[in-house]
Parts: C-alpha cells; sequence; structure tokens
C-alpha cells in the first residue's frame, strides 16, 4: 500500500537493550532479528530502530562515526541485510534512524578538521569560531547540560548543542547536504522503507551566533522556537524538500518521520507540507498531563493544524528520551491502569501511533539504577543532578524468573540491570495471561486493523459527563475514556468491542477506557 505511513502502528527498538544474541549483555541486531516474530504476532506495521552505525557510545549510539558501517557492538552490515529482508517476509517495514544534526567527534571529518587548524576547508563543515578572550563565542548551552562549545588545542571553539563528543554540522556547507542525500539513497537502495530524522528542528544555526541569554531548562524548550537561533529555523524546510525529492527516486512509498520539538501545532504542520516530509511525532500528546480538557485540547489542535496540510497526525506516550508513561501516569496499580486506557485513547484516534519497546509490557521507569551504572551523558554534563534517560533504557524481560529474564541466553547481566521485580511482566508470562497489559496490546492492534473506522480519518466529539472524553469515528466506532472520580454511564444500545478493565455493570470506572460498536 502506498499510504501505508498515513495510519502506521510503528514499534520503537532500542536496539542495545532490546535482545541480545551473541551473549555480551547488549542487544544486538541479531537478536532483533530473532524477535521479529513477537513484533509480527503483535500486530504492528513497522520497526524503527534506533542507531545501529558505527560510533563511540558516548550518546548511546546518536554519536555516530560512520552511518554506512554496522558498529560491531550490534553485529555486521550482513547482518543490518538480513534483518531488513527477514522484517519483510514477515510484513514488517522498517524505519531506521538518520542524525543529521551532529557527527561523533571520531568521524573522518572532524578528525580532518582538528588536524587541518583555523580557516582551514576541512573547519567550514562545522562550526568553529574564535572566543571572547578565555570565554565561549557565546552563551549557547548545551541539551546535556553546560556550554554548548569545547574549545580545540589551538584555541578555536566548536559547537556542540549535545555533548562535547557530538560537533554540529554546518548545514549550510553544500557538502554536508550532499553527502547526507548519498546516504539516504545508500540505505533506501538497502531496503529501508523510512527514515526517522533525529533533532530535525535543529540544523540551521544563525550565522550571527547571538547570545540567548537563558537557562538550561529554556534551553530545551525555549518560549518562542519560530524566532530561535538554533531551533526550528525556517531554512530547514528546503532541506527536507531535497530529501522528499530523494526519496521519490525510490518509489511513493519511501518515507520520512521527524523528531521536531516545536512550541506550536502550525510550526509542526510546516514539517509535513505535501512536499516535505511524511510525518512528524507529536510532543504535545506525549507531554500531556492525564487531563480530559487538555487532552482533548491537544488532540484537537493536532487534527486541525495538520489536516489543513493534508498530513496524517501521529500520537506517542513513550519513546526512548522521556520517562514512560506508566510513572508519568502515577505509576503503580493507578499508573498501569491509566496506560491501558490510554492506549486505547491513543489506537482510536485518525492517524497512525508509534510504541516504544517495553510499553506492551507495562513497564515502568528504573528509577533506581546505581548511579555506577548511568550511561547517559546528561548525568555527568549535569554534575551528576540529573540522572538522564537510562531509567527508560533498561533490556526488556523475555522469560524466566531472575534477570536477564532471557534477554541473553547465557546469564551474562544486562547492561544495565533489571529489576527482579519484572519476574511478574515478562513477555512470556504476560502471554499466557488474559488480562495482562500485552494481551491488552494484541487484541487493540488487532481490532484496530480489522475495524474499518479506525485509521486515518476524522472524528466527531459526542456530549459527555465531566472529566470523559466520548467520540465517535465512522462507520459504527465509538471511544469512551473516563479520566474523572465517578463511573460513567454507556449507552445501552452499544456493543462493547474491547476495554481496558473491568467494567462496572453498564458503567465505566475511571481511569478506564472502552471500544463501542454502533455508538
Amino acid at each position: 500500500m502506498v499510504d501505508w505511513w498515513r495510519d502506521a502502528v510503528v514499534y520503537e527498538v532500542y536496539v542495545r537493550s532490546f535482545a541480545d544474541a551473541d551473549g555480551d549483555g547488549t542487544g544486538d541486531l541479531a537478536g532483533l532479528r530473532a524477535r521479529l516474530g513477537y513484533l509480527a504476532e503483535l500486530g504492528v506495521d513497522a520497526v524503527w530502530t534506533t542507531p545501529w552505525y558505527r560510533s563511540p557510545m558516548v550518546d548511546g549510539g546518536y554519536d555516530v562515526e560512520d552511518h554506512r558501517a554496522v558498529d560491531p557492538l550490534f553485529g555486521t552490515d550482513a547482518d543490518a541485510v538480513a534483518l531488513i529482508t527477514e522484517a519483510h517476509r514477515l510484513g514488517l517495514r522498517v524505519v531506521i534512524d538518520v542524525v543529521p544534526n551532529h557527527t561523533s567527534d571520531r568521524h573522518r571529518w572532524f578528525r580532518a578538521a582538528l588536524a587541518a587548524g583555523p580557516g582551514s576547508p576541512e573547519r567550514a563543515r562545522y562550526h568553529f569560531r574564535s572566543g571572547r578572550g578565555d570565554r565561549p563565542p557565546n552563551d549557547w548551552r548545551s541539551v546535556f547540560g553546560g556550554p554548548a562549545w569545547t574549545r580545540a588545542p589551538d584555541g578555536e571553539w566548536y559547537l556542540h548543542l549535545f555533548a562535547p563528543e557530538q560537533p554540529d554540522l554546518d548545514w549550510d556547507h553544500p557538502e554536508v547536504r550532499a553527502d547526507f542525500e548519498d546516504l539516504l539513497r545508500f540505505w533506501f537502495a538497502r531496503g529501508v522503507d523510512g527514515v526517522r530524522i533525529d533533532v530535525a528542528h535543529g540544523l540551521l544555526k544563525d550565522p550571527a551566533f547571538p547570545d540567548l541569554g537563558i537557562d538550561d531548562e529554556e534551553i530545551v524548550r525555549p518560549p518562542d522556537r519560530s524566532r530561535h537561533p538554533h531551533w526550528d529555523r525556517d531554512g530547514v524546510h528546503e532541506i527536507y524538500r531535497s530529501w522528499r525529492r530523494v526519496a521519490a527516486e525510490f518509489g511513493p512509498d519511501r518515507v520520512f518521520v521527524a523528531e521536531a520539538w516545536v512550541d506550536r501545532p502550525d510550526r509542526l504542520a510546516r514539517y509535513v507540507r505535501p512536499d516535505e516530509l511524511h510525518t512528524a511525532f507529536n510532543f504535545d500528546f506525549l507531554r500531556c498531563a492525564w487531563d480530559p480538557e487538555a487532552l482533548r485540547a491537544v488532540i484537537d489542535r493536532t487534527l486541525e493544524a495538520l489536516h489543513a496540510v493534508g498530513a496524517p497526525a501521529t500520537w506517542v506516550l513513550s519513546n526512548h528520551d522521556v520517562v514512560r508513561h506508566v510513572t508519568r501516569f502515577g505509576g503503580g496499580a493507578l499508573g498501569t491502569r491509566r496506560a491501558r486506557a490510554a492506549l486505547l485513547l491513543m489506537l482510536a484516534l485518525p492517524g497512525g501511533a508509534y510504541l516504544y519497546q517495553g510499553e506492551e509490557l507495562g513497564l515502568a521507569e528504573v528509577e533506581d539504577l546505581p548511579e555506577a551504572v548511568l550511561a547517559d551523558p546528561t548525568w555527568e554534563r549535569s554534575g551528576r543532578t540529573r540522572r538522564g534517560r537510562d531509567g527508560c533504557r533498561v533490556p526488556l524481560p523475555w522469560s524466566g524468573t531472575t534477570p536477564p529474564f532471557g534477554f541473553t541466553g547465557n546469564g551474562v547481566p544486562t547492561w544495565l540491570p533489571q529489576p527482579a521485580g519484572w519476574r511478574t511482566l515478562t513477555a512470556e508470562t504476560q502471554a499466557a495471561d488474559p488480562g495482562s497489559m500485552l494481551r491488552l496490546y494484541r487484541a487493540a492492534l488487532a481490532a484496530r486493523r480489522a475495524h474499518p473506522a479506525l485509521g486515518d480519518g476524522t472524528l466527531t466529539w459526542s456530549p459527555a459527563p465531566e472529566g470523559v472524553l466520548w467520540f465517535a469515528r465512522e462507520p459504527g466506532f465509538g471511544c469512551v475514556v473516563n479520566l474523572g472520580e465517578e463511573p460513567c454511564e454507556l449507552s445501552g444500545d452499544a456493543r462493547v468491542l474491547l476495554a481496558s478493565g473491568p467494567l462496572d455493570g453498564g458503567r465505566l470506572p475511571p481511569d478506564t477506557a472502552v471500544w463501542l460498536a454502533g455508538s
């Protein structure tokens, strides 16, 4: 199907933590390939993999040394080809991660830039500048904490909006643009179906490099990105128009999804205009509180802005950069109950959806990892005040009653330790439990695929009691989510297709959702 991406459910694999085949405690491509049948049975349409490229792993693979080579930690180039082939055999499409904002400091371009010195053509591919005496060129801050500039041995400073080992590329340089277009062709020719664009909003910088005068929190979420000197600058759209033309060389079914952190839905819509990217993550929905008015407002704003440019919405609850939503929704039994309801809400909305590995098992954030094992650069860059993202990246529990829970076959400890309490949450245990989170995910994805009302399209809000979201989709489908404190009466003539938890007679309990037929 040419427009498969308009309503696809895509499963994110954080490769390092999904499944380990070679027994070193770290996930790899062979481990993922061996578990593709699990994903096909789950009922997703595509798999998005985090970077598997050659990297020093300072930022979990997002510090890329060579986008065209598989890192030995994850396997070989042949493993990547075999993975793509096997996924296609099972009816799964493959979306890979590309990191265009920066490279590793071990990239051949950056090594050449350091060796060549100030004023050289090699340095023109990055942002090297003279400082202000012994101070950096401006006051920009790294997303991971600390200054966004590091001084080279010869005295010049280079820009890195993330870790010092991730120097930012200068996207005004024609060689940078040409190399990434060739990179896209390289992977499309090997059969990948799509590309997720890391930091899609961050490629271009104001050449004047003005001071910002803001703190660490505002560097991530500035008050107004539309006039920001390095986030969401208008010139990025010409880059993505050229990328869209590259994808078209391989047919109409090769697609892009943008990781674009913007401040308004209309700014997000600019990335998915008909001649640019196909889809973009909906972080407003991800960050929204468990509140009926706030959720309805986000849904309405999203659909209005994206439909105006003919693009589908995408919905997401968790990913490898944020606290898992079971924890965000309150943790424990409350967070789990809300997470089950949120799944039915998300999958009933028009457009596509992204799932993050382990959410189908109901995994919560691991908040008590020992400091000695923390690997996220945020930990050190923040002066050990922010623990970073490791808590959502702990390797998955597959089977058994003790760590490593089948993640690796020989009992080697996982690269981040798994909680002993996960013995009740393994995929093996949940597959046998009709009331488990895994079985709910399988049932919801199967029902979504079978019902003609679900997928891309529109919705109509229905009258509802306070604290309740109720909408209809044609033909003959209703979704009701009770975010209030009291049970909600359901329509007597509606048939229940699926519920996130037990109903109270004909009433929907708080923090519960239901799909209805004929409503």
